[in-house]
């Protein structure tokens, strides 16, 4: 699985996101306010919702995982893996060790 490429820099999505929220209040909702800016920064609407949706949630303004606790789980994750990886290896290995070592004493 390959990752996407991030077309707009940090900068942009958060001058993006502080648009949205400075002129939230001259628009009829949060929708009609990321319809309007979204295109003044070159992106589609759903990507700038996204971007202020999460923005959100990292500052506990919306309830969610915030982007550090998804990094995280994703370590974890990927560390869960390879210690159970190294587990199955481990496990194997005793298994050939403990019958070379029946082997060889049926063999004395």
């Amino acid at each position: 699985m390959s990752k996407k490429s991030n077309r707009f820099s940090p900068e942009v999505r958060e001058r993006a996101v502080r648009m949205v929220q400075d002129h939230r209040g001259e628009y009829a909702s949060l929708w009609a306010a990321v319809e309007s800016i979204a295109p003044k920064i070159g992106c589609v609407p759903q990507t700038l919702h996204e971007w202020v949706r999460k923005q959100e949630i990292d500052t506990g303004l919306r309830d969610g995982v915030t982007s550090e606790e998804r990094d995280r789980i994703k370590a974890l994750e990927r560390e869960n893996k390879e210690l159970r990886r190294a587990n199955e290896i481990l496990k194997l290995a005793s298994a050939f060790f403990a019958q070379a070592e029946l082997d060889r004493r049926l063999k004395s």
